[in-house]
């Protein structure tokens, strides 16, 4: 894998955002998971809630389980080896963390790694094509699509969980920004807790 970048301002312009959605993804996920984290164990796993997974813990589950499935196609592509040979590996069980302490931790893991692979692309690489073995079929898509797809399903039931919270005792947190440079003392606190600078995301910024 190529030398990461000292600063995402090095990046060309589509690798850059993409960097940036990862970025978000994992400061999304904490957002929500710190609030999901002050659930009573009896209302994170509850099944009667409406969603397309009928629960706060089945669709955390479920987020996990899909990025760690494309992550390791995009891994894999990168480091030239061949397609997963058995990809139900990665959705059996289908909820493999009972609390969220465990889930937030294997979370994070997985938002880590997400972000060290954004961080080595460059425009150039983006329309390399990832081959996913699907067992019926292979699945061939460019990296950037594949990138695009999982930040969508990512947003997409983050969502949910989000709808999810406010019928609990837990009120759900605000998760519509998107790094505004007029709100950086509103992410401070989030920023400080994952360990990240605004310089270290966007780069050295200029005011005019």
């Amino acid at each position: 894998m190529p030398a990461r970048p000292s600063s995402p301002s090095l990046h060309r312009a589509l690798s850059r955002y993409l960097l940036g959605e990862a970025r978000n993804n994992a400061w999304a996920d904490h957002r929500l998971l710190r609030a999901c984290a002050a659930l009573s164990q009896a209302e994170f796993e509850d099944t009667t809630r409406t969603g397309f997974f009928p629960g706060i813990r089945a669709t955390l589950n479920h987020n996990l389980t899909v990025q760690r499935f494309y992550l390791d196609a995009l891994w894999r592509d990168w480091r030239g080896e061949p397609p997963h040979p058995a990809i139900g590996t990665f959705f059996d069980p289908e909820e493999p963390y009972a609390g969220c302490a465990a889930l937030w931790q294997a979370q994070r893991d997985s938002n880590a790694s997400l972000v060290a692979y954004c961080a080595g692309l460059t425009d150039d690489v983006l329309d390399a094509v990832v081959v996913i073995d699907r067992g019926d079929t292979m699945q061939r898509d460019t990296r950037q699509r594949l990138l695009a797809h999982l930040f969508q399903h990512q947003i997409h039931h983050r969502g949910q969980v989000h709808a999810m919270l406010a019928g609990t005792s837990v009120a759900p947190p605000q998760l519509d920004e998107f790094y505004s440079s007029g709100e950086a003392g509103l992410r401070a606190q989030d920023f400080a807790e994952l360990g990240w600078t605004e310089e270290q995301v966007w780069g050295r910024q200029e005011t005019r």
